[in-house]
């Protein structure tokens, strides 16, 4: 088995991928012109051909019939004679010589049966012999043979000499009662005009062919061209799908990342919350309780009624003040409802309610215009403004205590604000030391309903938490 020389498979791999690299218009004008160039010129030589054998024949038919009418009432005796006589021959001399139709019909033969030249313009080939051409034994057969000679039979010597392009043309004489072919004339026509006639034919003939080789390319490349860029918008398009769908892709997938991170931590903040609210029940109710027991046992023992009205006030205060811890315990673990509320009477009731607890004051600041906003949304909002100011009365003392809010309806953006003047703390230390839900905790929670946290804080410079989300 042979094998593709290395050479010629580079070469050929080269010219695929330049090939490839061509736009679909530009592949049909190469392949397509060639293809049209080659089918014209085929084309185009046939039908030159087929009309130029066409108006020779019918030249040398035309010429032929001339002819015949002064050659065959002259040459009747060769019925019966194989050559003429004198005065046959002078009277062909006349017409053929001495007459204008000479200057048409330079060479003139009379052909016998066997390829003898009964007569001749030229007189030394009257009487040889030649072998008979295929012109000859068409003509013998009946039929008028046309076309232009090459000369280079043996007894063309004559014609050769005259330098010009000759029609040679063989008509069959025939017997005037009978029909029989009694002889074969053979002249030769001066044929510059009708060979100049032929070319300006041909000319003419390409020059309506290339115009429409051209015209149909042109019109064909046209709608290729159109249909190149009909596919090469298409497939931008498809290419700027796949890349939107590539980037929805990437996306969907840092999505699920950051879902399955923030399920995680939510995970481990309810764990911690978890811990927080029983160390809370532990070191508070559950202490006062205790005390309350060991009172009663006390109580029990004390026979007088001085010490049993103190011992009672102090397990009434006990529990008093155990109660209130659980009150409070349970204030921040339930949510009041908030489906009715706007954002704005969120933050405010949030801030009323701190500054119940605390005794501590909170400027709130904010645009009058309503906000909307999806339940999961305002349950952020509620638990941002809740920690926030925890954090500002826990690490701030409630020092400036401050909340704002604000709507941009072009992006439908929310921004909520809690600042504080306290001594502000360091990012890098760990943002779950207050006991609450934590700063990380807060991002969780915000990065949930698609939002962001900012923190901007420095040592001695007090504190501001922005949270930003974009209300669908």
């Amino acid at each position: 088995m042979t094998s593709v020389p290395r050479s010629l498979a580079d070469t050929s791999g080269v010219f695929r991928r330049n090939w490839t690299a061509l736009t679909l218009s530009r592949q049909f004008a190469l392949a397509g012109g060639l293809v049209i160039l080659v089918g014209m010129i085929v084309v185009g030589t046939w039908v030159s051909r087929q009309i130029e054998e066409g108006v020779t024949k019918n030249t040398g038919i035309a010429t032929a019939l001339y002819v015949d009418s002064f050659i065959s009432p002259l040459a009747q005796e060769l019925a019966n004679s194989k050559t003429l006589s004198i005065g046959p021959i002078r009277a062909l001399d006349e017409a053929f010589l001495e007459s204008p139709l000479g200057k048409r019909l330079l060479t003139v033969k009379i052909w016998k049966k066997g390829g003898v030249i009964a007569y001749s313009t030229n007189y030394d080939l009257i009487g040889q012999k030649f072998a008979p051409t295929d012109k000859l034994k068409a003509a013998w057969n009946g039929e008028v043979a046309v076309g232009f000679d090459d000369l280079g039979d043996e007894e063309d010597a004559d014609e050769r000499a005259h330098g010009i392009p000759l029609l040679e043309i063989y008509s069959p004489i025939r017997a005037p009662w009978t029909g029989e072919i009694i002889a074969v004339a053979e002249f030769y026509e001066n044929a510059t005009e009708l060979q100049a006639s032929l070319a300006s034919a041909r000319f003419k003939s390409a020059i309506v062919f290339a115009g429409v080789a051209l015209t149909m390319a042109l019109m064909l490349m046209g709608i290729v061209h159109r249909g190149s860029q009909t596919i090469d918008k298409q497939g931008e398009e498809l290419r700027v799908q796949l890349r939107e769908a590539t980037r929805a892709s990437e996306q969907n997938q840092r999505l699920k990342e950051r879902v399955q991170r923030a399920s995680e931590r939510v995970a481990e903040l309810n764990e911690q919350y978890l811990n927080r609210t029983g160390a809370e029940l532990h070191d508070g109710p559950a202490q006062l309780l205790a005390l309350a027991s060991l009172r009663i046992d006390s109580l029990r023992k004390t026979t007088s009624e001085e010490k049993r009205t103190e011992e009672i006030d102090i397990i009434k205060g006990a529990l008093d003040d155990a109660m209130t811890d659980i009150r409070n315990l349970c204030r921040g673990l339930t949510l009041p409802d908030i489906a009715e509320l706007s954002i704005q009477e969120i933050v405010q009731r949030v801030a009323h309610t701190h500054q119940e607890r605390t005794n501590t004051d909170v400027e709130i600041e904010g645009d009058d215009v309503a906000i909307p906003a999806a339940h999961s949304i305002k349950i952020c909002v509620y638990r941002f403004v809740q920690e926030a100011l925890n954090n500002a009365w826990q690490h701030a003392n409630g020092i400036d205590q401050q909340v704002g809010y604000s709507f941009n309806k072009e992006t439908q953006s929310l921004t909520i604000k809690v600042r504080d003047g306290g001594k502000g703390f360091s990012q890098t230390k760990s943002d779950n030391s207050t006991g609450g839900l934590g700063l990380v905790g807060l991002r969780e929670r915000i990065g949930s309903v698609g939002g962001e946290l900012n923190i901007i804080t420095k040592d001695g410079e007090g504190t501001l938490l922005t949270m930003s989300v974009t209300i669908k």
